[in-house]
């Protein structure tokens, strides 16, 4: 009859909590109790652990057992307490000599029946929370080893089962300790999607414009003008992610279940797609515990969505604050989770329902009722946080036909990392990374206008109607195009190009 503990790790939206498994042995009828706000999953331990202890050649105790996690109050989930919850049940058996000797290790995983150590999801999360709070290591299956050693300074212990653990404690031996490998981004895969996209050189101009700052797109035109086709080729010519970016990237997707352990770090810019059935929560996040949605999965890549009217109006209103703050929070009554949402949105559609209205061979058959209905899913303060509109017309048979081949992805991609090192370098001492992230007061540092371009600015705000946040994404888009043509300043033709892209007939 004893007691014991072990520290462990709760992920509370992107962020980890360090959680004590206690355990107590009691005298009384036999019974396996578990308290402290546990999931399905965590109640379901029991027989998990039960049988893990045993076929790893030790007793269980055949008297009242209760284990706590603490604090109470955190509503805990999913299976990585098995592995803390057996090692604390053994030390309040008195079956480990030497307890102690992990008292300032956060330990994590799950249980296999034959006591083997399983891979959870949020090591990253709970290795960084064991270097704020400065634990002396963390111990997780090997297959965690990779995402768990990419936080320095915290020692990694890859352990492949309970008895092996248990050995190393009896033995007095030092734990295992991983080696973490040098990060080196893996070899990209050259991927020539833009020069087979014949015509177009308007739209591929945009989309390299919206790739450079990270700016909103929308394509407009007929079926089978090329707009899924040219969002598609939008990864292709995406800038390399940055170190930071990767990790930032690493935290969301090591929550929601999607990191490669052979990899550890993601080095790949997200490029999510989601059907436009997709529901709210899906497309936002949330749930009764609140997980990332695909605007935090798409964070530093795309979220591709295409026939963008038939997503659920509800479902893409939701999108307004995300586009504006680049974060979304998740309110629910035992309290309120950010996730970070900085994404690029790249939305198609048709002009309506038939998709013919701006075909100049096919007619429409819509009714302009029904034109103006279908065009009015989009609401205006939603097609106000899009930087640029971009109709894509039918392609020509000439230009469906010829053998010129346009300019490559890797030609393009060129240009955006260059672009966006220009950014990078301007912005190294603000709390910003690209231009579609300026707020107003560095908008006035970075964006300002000559006499020329200040008379310019007045007479599109005025003839087009320009809201105030219509004309800061204006600013922002010339923004990054004097970067593409490296010039420090903003020029006439930068704001007149910029001017072009804004979406028509919404202010």
């Amino acid at each position: 009859m004893g007691a014991s503990f072990f520290h462990s790790s709760a992920n509370i939206g992107l962020n980890a909590k360090s959680i004590t498994v206690e355990v107590d042995i009691s005298s009384g009828l036999p019974r396996f109790t578990i308290v402290g706000l546990p999931d399905a999953a965590i109640s379901e331990s029991r027989d998990r652990v039960r049988a893990a202890i045993k076929n790893s050649g030790f007793t269980f105790p055949r008297t009242r057992v209760t284990v706590n996690l603490a604090p109470a109050d955190i509503k805990k989930q999913g299976p990585a307490y098995d592995f803390p919850i057996a090692l604390a049940l053994l030390a309040a058996s008195g079956l480990l000599l030497n307890p102690n000797a992990l008292n300032d290790i956060i330990i994590i995983g799950e249980l296999a029946l034959d006591g083997t150590v399983r891979p959870v999801d949020g090591v990253l999360l709970a290795s960084l929370m064991a270097r704020e709070e400065n634990f002396k290591g963390i111990i997780v299956a090997p297959e965690n080893a990779e995402e768990a050693g990419l936080v320095n300074d915290v020692p990694v212990h890859p352990i492949k089962s309970l008895k092996e653990l248990v050995d190393y404690i009896q033995a007095g031996e030092a734990l295992p300790v991983y080696t973490p490998k040098d990060i080196k981004a893996k070899e990209r895969i050259e991927i020539d999607t833009m020069s087979s996209i014949k015509g177009q050189e308007y739209t591929k101009r945009a989309l390299e414009i919206a790739a450079a700052g990270g700016h909103n797109i929308i394509f407009s035109g007929p079926p089978g003008s090329g707009k899924t086709m040219l969002a598609r080729a939008v990864p292709t010519i995406l800038p390399e992610l940055t170190f930071n970016e990767a990790l930032e990237i690493t935290k969301i997707h090591s929550v929601a279940g999607l990191t490669n352990q052979k990899r550890g770090l993601v080095f790949d810019r997200p490029f999510r797609s989601p059907h436009h059935s997709s529901s709210s929560v899906a497309l936002i996040g949330g749930g009764t515990w609140p997980r990332p949605g695909e605007v935090s999965l798409a964070h530093r890549g795309v979220l591709f969505l295409d026939e963008f009217p038939e997503f659920p109006r509800g479902a893409i209103e939701n999108l307004r604050q995300p586009l504006e703050d680049g974060i979304v929070t998740i309110s629910r009554a035992a309290g309120t989770l950010e996730f970070p949402a900085q994404f690029m949105l790249v939305a198609a559609m048709n002009p309506c329902p038939c998709g013919f209205l701006s075909d100049p061979t096919k007619a429409c058959i819509c009714t302009p009722n029904k034109v103006i209905q279908y065009q009015q899913k989009i609401s205006g303060p939603l097609m106000d946080r899009i930087d640029i509109a971009v109709e894509v017309p039918k392609v020509e048979f000439e230009k469906l036909t010829s053998k010129e081949k346009g300019e490559t992805s890797q030609e393009i991609r060129k240009r955006v990392q260059k672009a966006r090192d220009i950014q990078i370098e301007r912005y190294k001492n603000e709390s910003i990374q690209i231009n579609t992230e300026l707020t107003s007061k560095l908008l006035e540092k970075y964006c300002e206008l000559n006499d020329e371009c200040h008379a310019l600015a007045k007479q599109a705000v005025e003839r087009l109607n320009l809201s105030a946040r219509a004309y800061t994404r204006v600013l922002k888009v010339a923004r990054t195009i004097a970067d593409l043509s490296g010039a420090e300043n903003l020029e006439v033709s930068h704001l007149t190009e910029a001017l072009q892209y804004r979406p028509r007939g919404r202010e």
